[in-house]
């Protein structure tokens, strides 16, 4: 007997259970060892040290800001030191900075997900975008606030940043420390530069200082001197234990530079401890330059050792991962192995069964099956036979279902349809609308499903005009049906000419709710009703927010959560109902909606919003009704795009004419 052949013997001897056991056991070993090699430590490790790299990356357009907005800050005090020259540089300087911008919004994008500072980053732009218009209204002591606070906030996110990317929990030495003079060490001690010279500048103009201008400089020159001593204990730390032997060689001539020059600006403004000293300001303003030009140099030179430390990490992770991979290839082979001679003894069995199958589905049901099995698909070859009438019964029994089946989805198929046709019967008529007085209507709805729970509804009875608009739970046949029982409420109690907000609403709510406990369904709706009448516009009951744009472009916004309570969800609403009393003049534009367009989501999960909304309706209402309507149904699809419409979308424009 052959190899081959001895193994399917040996499988078909074994029950399942002792099957597995085997392979299982033979699995668990390396399975163990990869979980906890590969996963825990590579994986993980690997990950740790990618978003180091992630976070320099982030860092670097940071960087080329807190360079470029300080000496903006100093441009913007030009005026007021007679020594410099004329030229105004603000230009190619903003530039770069817009570059920058624009650097770190490509980089944001690509590491949103992974760093998280998305929203922090677009204040800062947002409020750049905004000084940017705004400069030429401010003065130099708001030029200098703003600034400041431009440079805070970036600050906070590059902080931020080494937060979400782990820079600062690295735990090796050389790199924590590399990471603690980029991340903390130099942005610090670039900021009381900066202070420094924006001092040494605007208190050029006269050769004395203050005792309070010398105090303060005092103060700066103590923290510098502080930070830059803990600077070069910490980097060589961070030199005597790098393993790779990199740091020291490309670091410590920049380092040495960057000391001595701190050293020796701080030696300059130490001598203003003296009152008799002269102030040389001409002087610390060359001085802070030189050593905020080499500070840039150090962190650029140290960002990308600490790249190329944490890169060389990542490759010590693969190479353990590759050796991993190699043991437990062996092992799989050895599995594989098994796992054939396994497969192949049950296909025998398997083969067996398919042809005794075959012959059962032909309609052959007196065909035996005989097999020398002694595991577990012996006991399944015994129970073959005894199934075959029951399958045949089941079939039959299917068969009927399938047939009932199919007759009652035709059924519901034309009660939806029917009930949608009688939906869009209801709406009001573009005709109806033009013979409304006073107003330009254009309406619009949309339902998610074949039936939606969206209502609107503008009637005009003996000058009297009666809109209403609401929002059914959900959507549906059972949504569909009520959004119809609303529209004929509403219709009956205008044509009895009932004037009061709280009786039309109370008696409305009567009617639904006592259907739906009869319906036995949880459904309720929204409803807001407006009466017009010679531009006075009465506003009752709980929907949307009413949005009003003013003909001279002012935006109202009404919120209805105090006016009313949801209908056909408790029996007596009256207590809950009130009133606002709105007056339109010629131009106005009143826009209501239900949340299907504020709510709609684009392919990225974010909705489409009140605020969007607004604007567009702020853009577009100089328009006729029509023309708005257009305008923000357009703009609506443009944001969901290619997603599922998930609500009804309804939308209601009216214009005083």
């Amino acid at each position: 007997m052959n190899k081959k052949s001895l193994g399917i013997h040996l499988m078909n001897r074994l029950s399942y259970p002792q099957k597995f056991t085997l392979i299982g056991f033979l699995f668990a070993m390396p399975l163990t060892l990869v979980m906890y090699l590969l996963i825990s430590e590579i994986n993980s490790r690997v990950d740790f040290a990618q978003k180091e790299i992630y976070g320099n990356q982030y860092l670097r357009p940071l960087r080329q800001l807190r360079e470029y907005i300080p000496k903006l800050q100093l441009l913007n005090n030009h005026d007021l030191n007679p020594n410099l020259s004329n030229s105004d540089p603000r230009k190619v300087l903003e530039a770069k900075i817009e570059s920058s911008f624009q650097s770190l919004a490509n980089i944001d994008l690509q590491l949103s997900t992974t760093l998280m500072v998305s929203k922090k980053f677009d204040k800062i732009y947002q409020d750049w975008q905004n000084f940017k218009l705004r400069r030429r209204q401010w003065s130099i002591e708001t030029y200098d606030f703003v600034y400041q606070r431009l440079a805070a906030d970036i600050n906070k996110l590059s902080l931020r940043v080494g937060d979400t990317s782990n820079l600062i929990l690295d735990p090796d030495l050389d790199t924590y420390y590399l990471m603690d003079a980029t991340l903390l060490k130099l942005p610090e001690m670039q900021k009381i530069l900066s202070e420094i010279r924006l001092i040494s500048q605007t208190r050029s103009a006269r050769s004395y200082a203050t005792p309070a201008e010398r105090a303060q400089i005092i103060t700066l020159a103590g923290k510098l001197r502080e930070l830059n001593q803990d600077l070069a204990i910490n980097m060589e730390v961070g030199f005597s234990n790098n393993p790779h032997g990199n740091l020291r060689p490309k670091l410590s001539e920049p380092l040495r530079n960057f000391n001595s020059a701190v050293e020796q600006l701080t030696g300059q403004l130490d001598k203003l401890i003296y009152p008799t000293a002269v102030v040389e300001y001409p002087a610390y303003l060359d001085g802070s330059d030189r050593v905020l030009t080499s500070s840039f140099q150090l962190w650029d030179k140290s960002v990308d050792q600490l790249d190329f430390l944490v890169q060389k990490r990542i490759y010590s992770f693969v190479a353990k991962k590759r050796v991993i991979a190699i043991f437990v290839s062996i092992i799989l082979a050895i599995v594989i192995y098994l796992f054939v001679s396994f497969y192949t003894a049950v296909m025998q069995t398997v083969f067996v069964l398919d042809e005794a199958s075959k012959k059962m589905a032909s309609g052959n049901f007196n065909h035996k099956i005989s097999l020398d099995n002694r595991d577990e698909l012996g006991q399944v070859v015994g129970s073959f036979n005894k199934i075959a009438d029951a399958l045949i019964h089941a079939n039959q029994e299917i068969t009927v279902l399938n047939d009932r089946l199919k007759a009652e989805n035709m059924r519901m198929s034309a009660e939806l349809d029917v009930t949608r046709k009688i939906q869009q019967m209801l709406l009001p008529k573009d005709l109806e609308l033009k013979e409304v007085i006073g107003l330009d209507i254009a309406g619009f709805m949309e339902a998610a499903e074949e039936v939606g729970g969206d209502y609107y509804d503008v009637l005009q009875h003996e000058g009297r005009v009666k809109i209403g608009i609401g929002d059914v739970t959900g959507h549906g046949l059972e949504s569909g049906v009520l959004m119809i029982m609303v529209q004929t409420a509403v219709r009956t109690l205008l044509a009895y000419n009932e004037p009061d907000p709280v009786r039309f609403l109370t008696a409305i709510n009567s009617a639904i709710y006592d259907n739906v406990q009869r319906m036995k369904c949880d459904k309720n709706a929204s409803l807001a009703l407006l009466d017009y009448q010679n531009g006075i516009l009465k506003l009752s009951g709980q929907h949307e927010e009413m949005i009003l744009v003013r003909c001279n472009g002012a935006v109202e916004r009404f919120d209805t959560i105090d006016l009313g309570f949801p209908i056909g969800l408790d029996a007596d609403i009256a207590e809950f109902v009130a009133e606002t009393v709105v007056h339109l003049y010629s131009g106005d534009v009143v826009v209501l909606y239900t949340d299907g367009i504020t709510e709609s989501e684009n392919m990225d999960k974010v909705l489409y919003g009140l605020e969007r909304l607004i604007e567009v309706i702020q853009i577009n209402w100089r328009e006729t009704a029509s023309e708005i309507r257009q305008a923000v149904i357009k703009d609506v699809r443009s944001h969901i795009g290619k997603q599922k419409v998930f609500d009804d979308i309804t939308l209601l424009v009216l214009k005083q004419k």
